[in-house]
């Protein structure tokens, strides 16, 4: 709670001093120049045309409150002194502090952001994680020495790659749903990049399909005795470095920050109970950023659809018509252009079939009884009787049971031991094959990999990501990743 002395030179009234120094002093610590003489500094700053009046005295004065604030350290210089009088002066050099290398990095990056959000949908960034967890599987095998260096290195780079990723998609989302952009989506200028803007959102999309669920996997298979040997390395490794100063954190206070920075990756890919995942809200944002520009695109084609000028158009049909010489040729050419002239068109709400692809002359005709146009007229009705439709409903539930029953026979043939594998069936039924993959599919969007089927059991599916099979069917063959389904009772 105590106050940043070391920010106070960006508000202070000679701001426009302070901070032209220290800029000086960032850009020659980036070339790996620690120590400034107050002669280079002042050099450097009479070349500046606002500093044409500037005194030396003035820039003694600035360098001694920049010390006063703790932005610059100055350390007196002894070897430079010829007489007696220039050691008495305290000639000094000064350096900046690590502060102020923090301080003027960060305005450096807020210049260069200006006042909208940048971001990108980075997909090398979900690889690169994917690729960094299963380093860290395979680190975390039974050694005689654990590698604590090597465990610490691999948890730095999957928080920098997580870092990234949450910032870059935040700002990129926050970038498209930014009022300016959307106006200039708006705009016809924006039908140049929709093909880029809607490739590059389909091919982010794609590549986080592919590889979030193995994050996933590997995330859960990370269980919490792993995870406590992670924790135990990368602290052991923390520990060990040398520190002059006790200023370092505790074990205990180790411990507890890299246990909520590992909560904070697994529920941002996984989820919690209370909370959708923040990958789930990531893919839904990046689907409705491309239905957008669809939308806005379609209305600009929209808008220069109303306006096109149909001129060339009737001067075509013009010549076209004025080159007929039979009055019978015309009258064909007028009724494939212009249809057919005094068509009475009826419209009924019933449609005899659902097939969009029907001809009209392969429907039966409709009847349709045509009410007379007039106010008196009145249907004739009568009191109706309720049916009960008690036996039917009865024969529907027996053949929906024994239809129940004869699909879970069928499933039950294939099972041994209530236990199907993949790579152990033989040639399937299409019906059998299209309710296993339903149970695959249902199953892996569970937390525990469970799904409840119509026959009252439950079956868990696991599967093995680095063997593939093939599914054999009487309808074709599927390549896909073996799986195992253990089914039990309710």
């Amino acid at each position: 709670m105590k106050k940043v002395v070391e920010a106070s030179y960006l508000t202070a009234e000679k701001a426009w001093s302070y901070r032209t120094i220290l800029r000086f002093f960032f850009i020659q610590h980036e070339r790996m120049r620690d120590y400034i003489t107050p002669e280079e500094i002042f050099n450097y700053l009479k070349d500046i045309s606002e500093f044409q009046t500037y005194t030396e005295e003035q820039l003694h004065l600035d360098l001694a409150q920049l010390v006063k604030w703790n932005n610059l350290i100055a350390r007196q210089d002894m070897g430079n002194a010829k007489t007696i009088e220039e050691y008495k002066k305290k000639r000094f050099r000064y350096q900046c502090t690590p502060y102020t290398v923090e301080i003027e990095r960060m305005l450096q990056s807020l210049e260069k952001l200006g006042d909208s959000f940048k971001g990108s949908l980075e997909r090398t960034q979900f690889d690169r994680l994917l690729q960094a967890l299963i380093q860290l599987e395979k680190e975390l095998a039974p050694k005689p020495q654990p590698n604590n260096e090597e465990i610490a290195q691999i948890w730095d780079d999957i928080f920098s790659y997580f870092r990234n990723i949450r910032r870059n998609t935040a700002d990129y989302i926050a970038y498209i749903n930014s009022e300016k952009t959307e106006e200039q989506m708006q705009t016809e200028a924006f039908l140049v990049y929709k093909n880029q803007f809607t490739a590059y959102l389909r091919d982010f999309i794609v590549s986080l399909q592919k590889t979030s669920m193995q994050i996933q996997q590997r995330l859960t298979e990370l269980n919490d005795e792993k995870c406590a040997q992670i924790y135990e390395a990368v602290m052991q490794h923390k520990l060990s470095i040398p520190r002059l100063e006790d200023a370092g954190l505790s074990k205990e206070e180790l411990l507890e920050e890299h246990v909520d920075l590992w909560q904070s990756l697994y529920q941002w890919f996984l989820g919690s109970p209370n909370h959708q995942s923040e990958l789930d809200m990531l893919q839904l944002q990046t689907n409705e950023m491309i239905r957008r520009i669809t939308r806005y695109v379609q209305r600009i084609g929209e808008r220069h659809q109303n306006f096109r000028s149909r001129r060339k158009d009737y001067l075509h049909l013009a010549k076209w018509f004025s080159g007929l010489e039979d009055i019978r040729e015309a009258h064909k050419l007028s009724a494939v252009v212009f249809g057919t002239i005094e068509t009475r068109h009826m419209m009924s709400e019933a449609m005899p079939t659902e097939d969009i692809y029907a001809d009209v002359w392969d429907i039966k005709p409709l009847e349709l009884t045509i009410k007379p146009r007039t106010n008196r007229y009145r249907e004739k009705t009568k009191p109706g009787a309720i049916i009960g439709n008690q036996a039917e409903k009865e024969t529907m539930r027996k053949l929906y049971l024994l239809q129940l029953e004869e699909e879970k026979q069928l499933i039950q043939k294939y099972m041994k031991n209530n236990r199907i594998q993949i790579s152990e069936l033989p040639v399937i039924e299409p019906f059998v094959r299209k309710m296993l993959l339903t149970w695959i599919g249902k199953s892996m969007a569970t937390k525990e990999q469970k799904v409840k089927t119509d026959f009252g059991m439950t079956v868990k599916v696991t599967l093995d990501e680095h063997n593939r099979v093939y599914l054999r069917s009487e309808d074709g063959m599927l390549e896909m990743p073996d799986a195992e389904l253990i089914f039990s009772e309710s």
